[in-house]
């Protein structure tokens, strides 16, 4: 045999295997031929040349070379694989494999039956040739086009042409044809018939719905016809009702969806039939059931079916209308156009005019549809075409574009669908954010938006090169981010009382649990940072939208759109207004803003130039090169998020000159739109008071103080061309008051930082600001006079609204003025108290008695957040990660947040009557008319009891009416001790002071701290300890009989005399809080060079959680208590545990008794939980006599009737993941440390009423039986009743034998555990003697135990077993037992144990 040639063969040795091969007579693998050139056309000859020339030709190898694209091969013809020397015998083996597999399984049909029908007789010698033209024109009026193709009407046309010539065969073979026609359809087709039920119900000729099919008989068409004869004689021999009774059963039973189908499609097939969109016929049932029965019937079934049916059918009758024809064409189609020389109307259906919308009401819900406005299509609604709100989608007649649509056409190559997609979107937004859909649409619309990936789309378009469709996406943004009314809001309370500083608009934080650090330390724990880099672009934009667009890289683009695209003033101002909600998010977020290449050089350069050339026209084409006011505003707000944004905005940026150059110039001289240049001086004077806030940019107020004294003389007489001009004039004049109330308390912090500076001696302290107190008591005499003529104009009716505007800022003027003058070395107190006395006389009384104070007074409850939690519901759609005010229904439905809100002048009014009456104490009488009124009073008393709820939409209010709460308070304190008109209600006050202490929200630590320093421990605002209330709850203790508890008025009184150490260990437990303290202290005191920022903490919920009475026995359990092992001695607890506790058990009973509404947002179990600290945080705290005797009374007052109800165990307390997980530890620690404590047991007790979970019940007969020996509560002893554990019967088998075996085991004896036993006793009675219909698995075990109960030993217990009558607690068993056992149970246990007990002890 040959070897195939190597790679390392020479060419000798391929010369020499050559040889080999020749003389080997083998056979060759390649071929040597001469081909002739066909170029040259030399075929000629070919063979001489092919002797002389070597050609290597390969087998199979093709003599064309093979395209690079495969052309295309019908399937059919690739499937057919022949091989060359296969010949046709071969092949048809091939592809026959189973042709005898299917010979043998062939069964010959029956047609015995089956008439013979001869051809029909013709004068053509062969067939006529089918064309489809001639075809389609004969069939055109037998076969309804609807939507089969071609080939299908060729086939239907041809069979009913073959019906009629069978048809001229005579009666007979008509008959014979039609019976074998119909034995040969299935019954759905032979309901498709055209032939009325009516006529086939009188017909005999042959059955429609009997085809013969599955009969073992050889003559199956005979014993079909014989089946149909039966049924019709059947038929007819029923009567009239027989037959409407059957048609219902029928009906009853089946679907009246298939029902409704099959008439449907009856209807279909029926020439001339009305429409199927009437889904129930007379023609559907026999011709004489005309009577009422059916009527009813018929609209029994109607009322059945959903509306949405109807709906569907209709749609039905869309598909069947008639075809299409040429003379219906809008447009006549010419053969002269390409591919047009044969119409086809089927493809030009499209053209014809719209069905009209359903008129038919549906119940189910339907794709939302909108026009380009953003504004809801109903789905009924007839548009004209015109508008361009029909497409050939889904349910063309129906106008308007679904979302899924707008998703699809923003992505289109068509520029003008892009831009008309995205802009259409934006109206949905906008008027989702307003609230238009919340009434007409199921789900939220912005968040079905945003989970469908509306941030990213829009990123994406504002990448769109197309300027068009990027304007439309920031458009878009805008809509989705900004709402005006909430910028609206927050600007108008810039000048209230601490108005600049605000909530970060951050979504409340989730916290993410991580399983991967559960159990690692803390250094091994991955930081927060860390986590957030980890997540996606969708994860972050997820749970925050502001975040998800800056971590797409979003303010680069917008800063390339305003440098390099210079686009359009709409798309300027809409970029301004989303940096500016950008940077309401978060100081990190304003931070990236600043930080962001060339972003705020080109809002400065371009929008807020120096200098600039005036505009032609109202409405310039460009805002570059021109001031713009909401730059100027996202300075300010920058500016807000925090001091160094400050500096760098004043420093970097050039803020100073620009502050130099908008305040100087006056408005009418800017060369700009009067009310575009109201606005930028405006915030340019609020920029400047931020600043100024943070003690920065003071050296500007020296600068620029000529000018600064001749706005605020001329701040008098406000003159405005309009009334929208006069508003900006007066946000103007307020800005500039705000602006000198923030110098002033900043002049007023420089000796106290100066004196700091000096005897800080290396650590941290401010500088002091270079401006003094001297730079500014200038100011006092012309504020002075513009509060008193602004009180003036309030009796004139043109120039009230202006001057109730302009009020509120005097007043806090004069107040940072003389709170400030009394810290000052230069302070002269006899002059500073003329000054106030005349100021209270010439200004601050006639202000109180003004009708229009009494009139913002009378209303406070009207107008109240607190007291209506409605006005603070959003208007618009809330997304969770989205926060934003919702102000629109308080601008639209409440004055709250207006220029003329009842909030701000009596909050400025109060805060100044504070100062001074602590300045001046003599004036403080003058002022009880503020509080006596009955409009203050009803406020106040309509604020108990209230739980508003806190969220961004009510936060940014409530917190300036807990200001006016606050300051109410305060001056009524001050009062209580000189009015006796005003101490009558000195409770009111201490319940409304409790009550704002719990809503107080972050960044009011400082008022938090203030109301427990002053006002809720105080002896004054409680009554109740001079007015005999302790003597009156110790008599109402003498009817509760109880000898183991003190008498509850010795406690309030001992209570009563330690309220400043009560007050002490509060506030000593608060000490968490000091930073936040002292930084709004900061805030509130006016402190200036310390403000860190004028962003608030996160809103996270109110300051101090709401039960708050209990925080140091919680403190104490967390230091000492199951958290760090438990079972320690009162001798290792910390210093002052004992007192702490007792301290808090005293307030905590105080409020019990005479202020239970302060503690009605706790629940009880809440209550129950909290209490149990005091066991679980020591080995024998409990123990101590002051704090066990508290704790008695406490227990007594969960215990009492209206609070046990309300106690529900199957809830969690907050804090806990269910009340059982807290049982089981206190289980464990009565058993380890308890000793047979009364107190202790009554506590372990409760929760073992029968209404309560059988788990805790389970816990102590199963894991702890062992504390039976001593829970020795006797039945005198138990503060609840008995039939709270007895009633109703327990139905736990996995109980009940647990009761059985503690009992007879000895576990639970009487003398032991006297409660329990009674409670088992009876349980276990019940069970054995009921005759209840059980599951046989209860019932064996009835008679198992009582079996073994009859057969007990302990004659006692037997006794108490099966005599037992009725639970009795002032019995000495607990329960009373019979004589002997009633018939009815001596009967019972005859049946089971064969005799009768004829007697037993009592």
């Amino acid at each position: 045999m040959l070897r195939r040639p190597t790679s390392t063969d020479s060419e000798a040795d391929l010369l020499r295997e050559q040889q080999e091969l020749l003389a080997a007579g083998g056979q060759s693998t390649v071929t040597v031929v001469k081909r002739p050139d066909k170029r040259r056309g030399d075929a000629a000859g070919a063979h001489e040349q092919e002797k002389h020339r070597d050609v290597v030709t390969i087998e199979d190898l093709p003599d064309e070379i093979p395209t690079l694209t495969p052309a295309k091969k019908s399937r059919f013809k690739q499937e057919r694989v022949r091989f060359e020397d296969e010949g046709p015998e071969e092949l048809l083996d091939r592809h026959d494999t189973h042709i005898s597999a299917v010979l043998s399984r062939i069964i010959e049909r029956d047609t015995s039956a089956v008439p013979v029908l001869l051809p029909c007789i013709t004068g053509t010698a062969f067939p006529k040739v089918l064309r489809r033209s001639v075809v389609e024109s004969e069939g055109q009026e037998r076969v309804p086009r609807g939507r089969k193709s071609i080939f299908a009407r060729q086939i239907a046309a041809q069979r009913s042409k073959n019906e009629d010539v069978q048809s001229l065969n005579g009666s007979e073979t008509r008959d014979q044809s039609s019976a074998s026609r119909h034995v040969g359809f299935s019954a759905l087709e032979s309901m498709e018939t055209e032939r009325p039920e009516s006529d086939v119900m009188d017909r005999v000729g042959g059955p429609l719905l009997l085809s013969g099919q599955g009969l073992a008989i050889a003559n199956s068409a005979m014993e079909t016809m014989k089946i149909h004869e039966e049924n019709q004689a059947r038929l007819q021999a029923m009567s009239q009702s027989e037959i409407l009774e059957e048609q219902r059963k029928l009906l009853s039973q089946l679907d009246p969806r298939l029902v409704d189908f099959v008439r449907s499609r009856k209807a279909q097939g029926t020439p001339g039939s009305e429409s199927s969109s009437k889904p129930v016929q007379k023609e559907d049932f026999p011709p004489n059931s005309t009577s009422t029965e059916l009527d009813h019937t018929i609209k029994a079934q109607e009322s059945q079916r959903d509306t949405m049916e109807d709906y569907e059918e209709d749609e039905n009758q869309l598909v069947v209308q008639a075809p299409i024809t040429e003379e219906e064409l809008p447009i006549k189609p010419q053969k002269v156009w390409l591919h047009m020389d044969k119409v086809e109307l089927e493809k030009l259906e499209w053209t014809r005019d719209l069905p009209a919308p359903s008129r038919l009401s549906t119940k189910k819900a339907m794709q939302a549809r909108f026009d380009f406005a953003g504004t809801l299509i109903p789905a009924t609604k007839d548009l004209p075409t015109h508008l361009g709100l029909h497409h050939h989608g889904e349910e063309p007649e129906l106008a308007g574009y679904s979302l899924q649509e707008l998703f699809l056409l923003s992505r289109s190559q068509l520029n003008q669908q892009r831009n008309l997609a995205v802009s259409t979107l934006a109206n949905v937004l906008a008027k989702a954010r307003a609230g238009e859909y919340t009434s007409s649409l199921k789900g939220s619309v912005l968040s079905s938006l945003l989970d469908a990936g509306l941030l990213f789309l829009l990123r994406f378009s504002l990448d769109d090169g197309v300027e068009g469709v990027m304007s439309a996406a920031v458009h878009a943004l805008r809509a989705l981010l900004v709402s005006s009314d909430d910028e609206e809001c927050l600007d108008n309370a810039f000048s209230w009382l601490l108005g600049m500083a605000t909530f970060p608009l951050l979504p409340t934080a989730q916290e993410d649990e991580d399983e991967e650090d559960e159990g690692l330390d803390e250094a091994l724990r991955e930081t927060a940072k860390e986590k957030e880099d980890k997540k996606t672009d969708h994860d972050v934009a997820t749970q925050d939208v502001v975040k998800g667009f800056l971590r797409m890289q979003g303010l680069p683009r917008l800063r390339y759109i305003l440098e390099v695209l210079r686009p359009s003033p709409r798309v300027v101002l809409d970029i301004l207004e989303v940096l500016i909600r950008i940077a309401r998010h978060s100081t990190a977020a304003a931070t990236q803003i600043l930080n962001c290449p060339r972003l705020m050089n080109t809002v400065m350069s371009e929008f807020l130039p120096c200098s600039w050339t005036p505009a032609v026209s109202q409405a310039p084409s460009s805002l570059y090169g021109l001031p713009v006011a909401l730059a100027m505003k996202l300075l300010r707000v920058l500016a807000s998020a925090g001091r160094h944004a400050c500096a760098r905005i004043l420093n970097s940026l050039g803020g100073k000159e620009l502050l130099s150059r908008f305040v100087v110039v006056d408005p009418s001289e800017m060369l700009l739109e009067a009310g575009e240049a109201l606005r930028c001086t405006t915030e340019a004077l609020r920029l400047f008071a931020v600043a100024a806030g943070y003690g920065q940019a003071c050296s500007l107020y020296t600068d620029l103080y000529p000018v600064l004294v001749k706005r605020l003389q001329a701040g008098n007489r406000p003159c405005a061309s309009s009334e929208a001009v006069l508003f900006l004039e007066l946000d103007r004049i307020r800005a500039l008051l705000v602006l000198l109330t923030q110098v002033t308390q900043t002049a007023g912090c420089h000796e106290e930082l100066h004196r700091g500076l000096v005897s800080a001696q290396g650590t941290e302290c401010p500088p002091p600001p270079p401006v003094l107190w001297s730079h500014v008591t200038g100011l006092q005499p012309t504020v002075i006079s513009s509060l008193k003529g602004c009180v003036r104009a309030l009796d004139g009716s043109a120039q009230m609204s202006s001057a109730l505007i302009l009020l509120p800022s005097y007043l806090l003027y004069v107040e940072a003025y003389y709170s400030q003058l009394c810290v000052q070395s230069s302070f002269q107190p006899v002059q500073c108290l003329q000054e106030l006395e005349s100021l209270t006389s010439d200004v601050l009384l006639p202000l109180i008695s003004h009708q229009a104070m009494q009139n913002m007074a009378s209303s406070f409850r009207s107008s109240s957040v607190i007291c209506n939690p409605g006005l603070s519901a959003p208007g618009g759609e809330v997304i969770p990660s989205l926060p934003a005010l919702f102000c629109s229904r308080l601008v639209t439905s409440s004055t709250i947040a207006g220029p003329n809100s009842p909030l701000s002048l009596p909050t400025a009014l109060l805060y100044l009557l504070n100062t001074i009456t602590s300045i001046h104490k003599g004036l403080i009488q003058k002022f009880s008319r503020l509080i006596l009124s009955d409009a203050v009073l009803g406020y106040l008393r309509s604020c108990i009891g209230a739980m508003p709820p806190v969220s961004h939409m009510s936060a940014w209010i409530l917190r300036h009416e807990h200001h006016l709460l606050y300051l109410l308070l305060r001056l009524a304190h001050k009062l209580v001790p000189v009015d006796p008109e005003v101490a009558k209600h000195a409770f009111l006050f201490h319940q409304v002071s409790l009550a704002l202490l719990s809503w107080l929200l972050p960044g009011s630590e400082y008022l938090a701290h203030e109301l427990m320093s002053v006002l809720t421990f105080s002896h004054s605002l409680l009554p109740e300890g001079g007015c005999g209330e302790p003597e009156v709850a110790a008599l109402a203790e003498l009817q509760l009989k109880e000898r183991t508890s003190p008498a509850v008025g010795a406690l309030l009184r001992d209570a009563l005399h330690h309220l400043p150490s009560i007050r002490g260990c509060y506030l000593t437990h608060l000490a968490h809080m000091e930073p936040s303290v002292l930084s709004s202290r900061d805030r509130y005191l006016g402190r200036n060079p310390f403000v860190r920022s004028h962003l608030l903490p996160e809103l996270t919920g109110p300051s101090l959680p709401s039960d708050w009475p209990f925080l140091p026995l919680i403190s104490l359990y967390e230091r000492t208590g199951q958290s760090a092992g438990g079972g320690q001695q009162v001798e290792s607890l910390p210093a002052g545990s004992v007192q702490s506790a007792t301290h808090c058990l005293q307030w905590l009973l105080v409020l019990e008794s005479w202020r239970e509404q302060a503690l009605a947002a706790v629940p009880p179990v809440a209550k129950l939980a909290r209490l149990s600290c005091v066991f679980l945080c020591s080995s024998d705290l409990f123990l101590e006599r002051p704090v066990q005797e508290l704790t008695w009374a406490l227990f007594r007052r969960l215990t009492r009737p209206s609070q046990l109800e309300a106690l529900d165990l199957g809830s969690a307390p907050p804090g806990l993941a269910s009340f059982h997980d807290l049982y089981s530890a206190l289980l464990a620690q009565y058993e380890a440390v308890s000793f047979g404590d009364l107190l202790f047991g009554c506590f372990m007790l409760l929760p073992l009423q029968r209404r309560y979970s059988v788990t805790m019940k389970l816990a102590v007969f199963g894991e702890h039986v062992g504390m039976l020996r001593s829970l020795g509560v006797s039945l005198q002893q138990l503060l609840v009743p008995l039939e709270k554990f007895t009633s109703p019967v327990e139905d736990s088998l996995p109980l009940l034998r647990l009761y059985f075996r503690a009992l007879v085991t000895g576990a639970l004896k009487r003398n032991w555990c006297p409660v329990l036993y009674a409670v088992a006793v009876a349980h276990l009675n019940a069970f054995i003697f009921s005759q209840d219909a059980v599951a046989e698995e209860v019932e064996a075990a009835r008679r198992s135990l009582l079996r073994k109960t009859y057969y007990m030993t302990d004659e006692v217990l037997k006794n108490h077993l099966l005599l037992f009558w009725q639970p009795r607690q002032n019995s000495e068993l607990g329960f009373s037992t019979y004589e002997q056992l009633p018939s009815i149970r001596a009967r019972r246990l005859e049946s089971i144990v064969g005799t009768v007990q004829k007697g037993g002890e009592r």
